[in-house]
């Protein structure tokens, strides 16, 4: 997988940060646990419950030391969600993110997070900054 990064623009590997100072691709030649800067949720931004939850698994990107700790209150939130949402279609897309976060795919669980924020934003009624 190649990913092209413009200059200054950070990236997320195995809990490792790199910031890189001209635009340069990378090529990951293994399987790897990465974030783009342009992905990464602020904590001031975390003003919605699906908003925490993608901030919960972008955790587990950026700090694998506490994993753990991610992991039980991804949990947590996760199940409030699905007694909290009233639709199939979101129960069952809340469902898939727990699948992909029990198997390790978190990168996926975050595109499938990002994919429920304007959802969710209809549901609420609210104004909430837009992720990248």
């Amino acid at each position: 997988m190649q990913i092209s990064l413009k200059p200054g623009e950070r990236l997320f590997l195995n809990g490792a940060v790199i910031r890189v100072d001209r635009k340069v691709t990378v090529e990951l030649m293994n399987d790897v646990a990465f974030l783009l800067e342009s992905h990464v949720l602020q904590v001031e931004d975390t003003t919605t419950p699906l908003r925490q939850l993608y901030f919960v698994v972008q955790m587990m990107l950026i700090e694998p030391r506490r994993m753990a700790q991610a992991q039980r209150l991804f949990r947590e939130q996760l199940s409030a969600l699905m007694v909290s949402f009233r639709t199939d279609s979101m129960i069952a897309a809340l469902t898939q993110i727990g699948e992909f976060v029990d198997t390790g795919r978190f990168f996926d669980a975050l595109r499938a997070l990002r994919r429920l924020f304007l959802v969710e934003e209809t549901i609420l009624g609210c104004d909430a900054p837009r992720a990248a």
